[in-house]
């Protein structure tokens, strides 16, 4: 389970990132972070893995408060917590194999890292999971040569070797068409199941959201606004979150999605 207490991030010139927030994720759970740019998504999402300190608070991942690690600890703990990019965070120069397999850097000495030499029990994993996203037959391509869905599909794979218990991801869909965007939605989700995983998505889409996530949490100037489940996103809510907007038409949108899926 996480558990983020009175996480607090205050920058440099005084403006709050985030204001004293309180939320348990536990095991198995996939959650959507949403609310308008500048609400601290991206802030709380880095605050938990320490790529941006907090000011105050703490972060717990089981029974590890990660806020008090040190930096040779931190390193070890992050091998528990996958992260996926909204730019992918990809090596262009390396193939979508040695892009996979570089998630597995922590686990594995130097030399082997620098040499890239992997243990075959690494290698296979790395087949099954490429497998398991469609890209089996592009291993030996570039990471240059990918469309952007192939390419969210190779950080997708290079964060679930790792074996988390955690995934943190960054705006995964922001680059993609929506149809595109569906799939890797889709699959984040599907694979989060299969493996009991829990995760924190952030996201602008909210009909995107609503369809696959059971747990909506908002975000608004640093405070949790909203805590709850999809169909609770209520115009109202969506006002206090975003401001004004005619929001019944992204209601009203996410639910003729969800009949065409069930047709």
């Amino acid at each position: 389970m996480l558990r983020l207490k009175k996480l607090l991030k205050t920058y440099k010139t005084g403006d709050e990132a985030l204001k004293s927030i309180d939320l348990e994720v536990p095991d198995g759970q996939v959650l959507a972070l949403i609310g308008p740019s500048g609400a601290g998504k991206s802030t709380m999402i880095r605050c938990i893995n320490r790529l941006v300190e907090p000011t105050s608070g703490e972060v717990w991942l089981d029974d590890t408060e990660l806020t008090k690690l040190s930096s040779g600890a931190l390193r070890q703990e992050r091998r528990q917590m996958g992260m996926i990019f909204q730019e992918y965070a990809l090596v262009e120069r390396l193939t979508v194999m040695e892009n996979v397999l570089s998630g597995r850097l922590g686990y594995v000495g130097f030399w082997r890292s620098f040499l890239r030499k992997f243990p075959q029990s690494d290698v296979d994993e790395a087949y099954r999971l490429l497998d398991r996203v469609g890209l089996l037959s592009m291993v030996d391509k570039r990471a240059d040569e990918l469309s952007g869905g192939q390419r969210q599909r190779v950080g997708i794979c290079r964060a679930l070797i790792q074996n988390p218990k955690l995934l943190l991801v960054d705006e995964p869909t922001a680059s993609l068409d929506p149809k595109t965007s569906r799939q890797i939605m889709r699959l984040i989700c599907e694979l989060c199941a299969e493996r009991g995983l829990a995760a924190i998505i952030n996201i602008h889409d909210v009909a995107l959201a609503q369809m696959f996530v059971s747990r909506v949490v908002g975000l608004r100037l640093g405070a949790l606004e909203f805590d709850g489940a999809p169909q609770e996103l209520t115009p109202d809510v969506l006002t206090t979150i975003y401001g004004e907007e005619d929001w019944e038409a992204t209601i009203e949108k996410v639910e003729d999605d969800e009949e065409e899926q069930v047709a």
